[in-house]
């Protein structure tokens, strides 16, 4: 009796493009009929590698993660990490594993991806040489440049751009050399080049264009210099090569198959190599057009190839993919599409330079206005726009493309103006059509996986959603988040539940709601209602900073940010802060915004420490909540010589006027006692600048990656007047404002502007000012420290625990290393993903 013969697939390497095959392979039910063994020569699963640099801002290993939980033993695949492929018979159709185990196989599937190119330079290979490709190249560089002060990157491509914004994060003086006469040279041209490096400059680090490496000087074995094409000489302790990659297509060279002159596994269509039992996909594949691409879209597109080829699907095959990428090196947005230096016959250029802010905007067209390709560096905000539009004519003309608003550009584009068919995620080849059947952005990643690639298409999908099209707050709501507010305050409306199922969507009732409108209802029912807000379902609205009245840090941990109203403190109570860092171990840093911030702190330990700090007479300082921060001041009359009013006296008023107070976005506000304005007033949501007469208002001020100057709203004030005008706009924005709009973009949204702002609040034109004077009499009067009344109640104290199962077990993932006299986190504990090329 013979049993039937269960196939095995055999897959090399699990990056990115190796997981998105096991999905596709899942998809059309391959698991489930055939055996699928992985052999992955990294210690974890696939993860996230574009996002290789956000390690230095602290992006965790759960953001990277590309494996759903319970994703390999729910298609019954077998995955071996640490165990890499190291021979292949293809005679015997086995494949052997550095461990010794070897795999018979119907179907191979090598996904090996690249490896860094470095120069065959004398010295390559010295202490303080590293390359830039994986989590461990990035331990090793964090932990060499310790204690050094300067360090070098070779090439000033992407990952050259993103290696030297890492050294520069490490605190060192940092150059970057690139062989090539500018920066980027495939993705942008000689303006785009020219505008990314003064940008880069004026960031402080110093750029060497037009020549290239010769030769690493060492001394005793370690890295002191490089010596360069032009005969300059560098003084540099490290040096990072991100000079390119190349294929990792050895396993293929030494069983024979056909590799590329440059190198690269030779496929057809179907990703087949030349043997049609081997497939190969991704950095590692020479695509039948000639090419091996670098970036993660056109390896997902080989990997639904084999997946359908294996599946004996009908499928086109791949022939060749798009190039263009969005990015943002150093925080500058670089993007290009198309034929974006222009080299088809009779192609003309539309450009737009700005060399003041950096900005510079090129499209490529043809003579009859068709669109061919373009260069965007500084603003790449249109790319999701241009970028399906690539091949036709757009419904305005090139110039009104490039220009900003408000200079010769009368007619926005908007995303209704892509047709249906438009690829708006090319990562994972999803149309305008795909996404606008959807109702919300999860939705929208969870069917179609539009936006979990890359992510330069979410804020174009955003725009495509029910919401954005003034369709409703989300998929669950046919309001807007304004609409919403005053339905829950006409109503007395007090609950999520009863507001979803009384005027949510007839699909959404008797539903949880969505990562949207939970959070947007959850700050709509505490603006008007001041219960506490973790109590009942309100706890479930939350976001995790909410939800434990404190900031999550990177590592797990906790900062308590107590109160300090005006940044005046007597010394009693600065006493009690110092001893509860010093009793809980805690890192302390005065803020820019005049308080005392407190890091480290276990979930379990929370408590404890806002017991002291109650019992001091502190109360929560709202760090954590889209709430009012702080009101700063300067020391005013009292002590300066120039202030001609009491700034510290009414910046306390405010502060503990508007404390607690839930809004859409995060408030801020200063007070400055004289026109000297040492407290920064006009970078506020509403600042105060004291006058020989009373007092200025100014609104809609905002600083950060987005600074805006505030404008006047009213001057010469008594302290009566100020505060009712204060109160009166904080309702109105509270009232009016969209989902995590701050007021400095709500102003500029407001039809009307400033003008009309000025005619609500100051000259009551709608009628509303006795009714906001009252929702803001009401908030005072029910205000509680959420701190305080957590402490008084056993059972809300119960959520404060590291582990449900065992409360008296403090985090053991929580851990700290020593650094000048006080602890950060144990960063070698937070694992992370590596890269697999965006643009390699």
């Amino acid at each position: 009796m013979t049993t039937p013969h269960t196939p095995t697939i055999v897959l090399v390497g699990h990056g990115m493009v190796g997981q998105r095959f096991l999905e596709a392979l899942a998809d059309r039910g391959v698991t489930a009929r055939a055996r699928v063994v992985v052999l992955c020569e990294e210690p974890r699963p696939a993860y996230d590698r574009v996002q290789l640099t956000s390690y230095f801002s602290g992006k965790t290993p759960d953001g990277l993660s590309l494996v759903e939980a319970g994703f390999m033993e729910r298609h019954g695949i077998e995955l071996h990490t640490d165990d890499p492929a190291i021979a292949v018979d293809r005679e015997a159709r086995t494949v052997t594993a550095r461990s010794g185990r070897v795999l018979a196989y119907d179907t191979l599937v090598l996904a090996t991806g690249s490896y860094p190119f470095v120069p065959p330079v004398p010295g390559r290979d010295a202490r303080g040489c590293f390359v830039y490709r994986t989590i461990e190249d990035l331990l090793a560089i964090e932990e060499y440049a310790k204690g050094r002060t300067t360090g070098a990157v070779v090439g000033g491509g992407l990952l050259g751009l993103e290696a030297a914004g890492a050294l520069k994060g490490l605190g060192l003086d940092t150059h970057i050399v690139e062989f090539a006469p500018r920066l980027m040279p495939v993705q942008v041209d000689e303006g785009g080049g020219a505008a990314l490096l003064r940008t880069i400059e004026q960031m402080g680090l110093t750029v060497h264009t037009g020549t290239g490496t010769q030769e690493i000087v060492t001394e005793d074995g370690a890295v002191t210099a490089m010596r360069l094409s032009d005969g300059s000489e560098l003084a540099t302790e490290m040096v990072v090569f991100s000079a390119g990659v190349r294929p990792r297509d050895q396993l293929a060279r030494d069983c024979g198959l056909t590799v590329g002159e440059r190198g690269g596994i030779a496929v057809d269509e179907l990703c087949r190599t030349s043997d049609p039992a081997v497939f190969a996909i991704g950095e590692c594949a020479l695509a039948s057009d000639g090419r091996v691409y670098g970036l993660v879209a056109p390896g997902y597109e080989m990997a639904q190839t084999a997946a359908a080829a294996i599946a004996e699907e009908d499928t086109k095959g791949f022939t060749g993919a798009d190039l263009s990428t969005k990015l943002k090196l150093l925080g500058v947005d670089v993007a290009s599409f198309g034929d974006a230096h222009g080299t088809a016959e009779g192609s003309l250029d539309v450009v737009y330079s700005d060399s003041r802010s950096g900005v510079y905007k090129k499209l490529v067209v043809d003579g009859d206005g068709v669109l061919l390709g373009g260069v965007l560096v500084g603003d790449a905000e249109s790319y999701g726009l241009l970028r399906p539009l690539t091949g036709s004519r757009p419904p305005v003309s090139p110039e009104q493309l490039v220009l900003p608003a408000g200079v010769g550009a009368p007619v926005a584009l908007g995303p209704s103006a892509l047709p249906d068919d438009a690829v708006i995620c090319s990562c994972h080849n999803v149309t305008k059509h795909d996404i606008t059947r959807c109702a919300t952005l999860p939705e929208v990643k969870k069917c179609t996986k539009a936006g979990t690639g890359c992510g330069s298409c979410v804020k174009v999908i955003e725009k495509l959603l029910p919401a954005a099209a003034g369709k409703g707050l989300c998929g669950c709501f046919s309001y807007t988040r304004s609409e919403l507010y005053e339905i829950a305050r006409t109503l007395r409306v007090t609950s999520f539940a009863a507001l979803l199922d009384s005027h949510g969507r007839e699909e959404a009732k008797g539903g949880e709601g969505c990562e949207v409108c939970k959070p947007t209802v959850g700050s709509i029912l505490a603006s008007l209602n001041n219960g506490y807000i973790l109590d009942g379902e309100q706890a479930a609205l939350q976001d995790t900073n909410d939800h434990h009245l404190a900031n999550l840090q990177r590592n797990g941990s906790y900062s308590v940010v107590p109160r300090i109203p005006g940044g005046e403190i007597t010394p009693e109570k600065l006493i009690v802060i110092g001893e509860v860092a010093r009793d809980f171990g805690l890192y302390t840093k005065i803020t820019g915004g005049q308080r005392i911030d407190l890091f480290g702190a276990r979930v379990d330990q929370l408590p404890s420490i806002w017991t002291r700090l109650v019992d001091a007479g502190f109360e929560s300082g709202h760090a954590y909540g889209k709430a009012l921060r702080t009101v700063k001041s300067c020391v005013g009359q009292t002590w300066c010589r120039y202030g001609v009013q009491d700034s510290v006296k009414m910046a306390i008023r405010l502060e503990l006027r508007y404390r607690g107070l839930r809004a859409p976005h995060k408030l801020k506000s200063a007070v400055s006692g004289c026109a000297r304005e040492c407290a920064e007033a006009q970078s506020k949501d509403f600042g105060v600048i004291a006058t020989a007469n009373g007092w200025n208002l100014y609104v809609g001020g905002n600083g950060g990656a987005t600074p805006r100057h505030a404008d006047l709203l009213a001057q010469d004030l008594s302290d009566a007047e100020l505060v009712r005008l204060i109160d009166r706009f904080l309702m109105f924005y509270i009232r009016t404002a969209d989902r995590l709009e701050r007021t400095s973009v709500w102003l500029e949204r407001l039809e009307g502007g400033l003008d009309h702002l000025r005619d609500v609040v100051v000259h009551d034109s709608l009628g509303l000012c006795d009714e906001l004077e009252a929702l803001m009499t009401a908030h005072v009067a029910g205000y509680r420290d959420e701190w305080a009344q957590t402490l008084d109640d056993p059972d809300r104290l119960r959520r404060f625990v590291s582990f449900v199962n065992a409360p008296e077990t403090p985090d053991p993932s929580v851990r700290f290393v020593p650094e000048r006299d006080q602890i950060k986190p144990d960063l070698t504990v937070l694992t992370i993903g590596t890269r697999e090329g965006a643009m390699a």
